[in-house]
């Protein structure tokens, strides 16, 4: 009677295992075929580190705002990089900071070589601007300028 009871323990602990297995494996989905997730575009990080896409404005000098990106119309933001067209408006701080006046120059703007960000490595950003100046450009300023990004 012992073995009966041993065999009869046996078989609903096989019993209950096997029905563990089964549960779980169907209740998982499929992993040969991994779903494609599909990737946020780049963010552009500002000044107070916030992630923004496509911002109007974006300020370029982050300690005085002598120099800030304004009336930014993007025409493309991808994985890889992003065209704007807009307005750099410039302090000539003449004769001091304090004291001058801000200038108007239209600008292409580009962004590209995403990276990781720093602080939130799931977002990529962008950690290239490039401005073209199309028309006059402030003194001592090329007509093409780049500039790194923060992380």
């Amino acid at each position: 009677m012992r073995t009966n009871s041993i065999r009869t323990a046996f078989t609903v602990l096989a019993a209950a295992a096997l029905a563990a297995v089964t549960g779980t494996a169907s209740a998982t989905p499929a992993a040969s075929h991994p779903a494609k997730q599909r990737q946020a575009s780049p963010v552009l990080v500002d000044c107070f580190w916030h992630p923004d896409v496509r911002p109007a404005e974006f300020i370029l000098a982050c300690g005085d705002g002598n120099s800030r990106l304004v009336s930014l119309h993007w025409s493309h933001w991808n994985q890889n990089s992003a065209v704007a067209r807009g307005v750099n408006m410039v302090n000539d701080c003449k004769p001091y900071c304090a004291a001058g006046k801000f200038h108007a120059y239209p600008v292409v703007v580009t962004l590209d070589h995403p990276q990781p960000w720093k602080k939130k490595p799931q977002l990529q950003h962008y950690t290239r601007m490039t401005l073209i100046y199309t028309h006059d450009h402030p003194d001592g300023y090329a007509q093409k300028v780049s500039y790194p990004l923060w992380n």
